[in-house]
């Protein structure tokens, strides 16, 4: 996708916009590939830019865009703990 839109799921089921977990920032976009109905969770820096990513890519194909119930911060979410180095390493 675009300089602004990363995709977190692909093609997936819409229950998953239900996950807490996710980015406060992640939004579940519904689309019409092949005339079957499809769903993608994408998160950005502005709602704006997942919407022109995904407008450019499918035009009358794109039905909606709604916000997932995510809560965690974007800058945080996904990263892993660095594990610590003891004081003999």
């Amino acid at each position: 996708m675009g300089k602004g839109c990363r995709v977190i799921h692909e093609d997936c089921d819409p229950d998953l916009a239900l996950d807490r977990s996710l980015p406060n920032n992640a939004f579940i976009i519904e689309y019409k590939l092949d005339g079957s109905t499809r769903y993608d969770i994408a998160m950005g820096g502005k709602q704006v830019d997942i919407f022109d990513d995904y407008w450019d890519k499918y035009r009358s194909d794109f039905v909606t865009m709604k916000q997932t119930e995510g809560r965690s911060n974007p800058k945080l979410w996904g990263n892993t703990p660095k594990k610590k180095k003891g004081k003999g390493s």
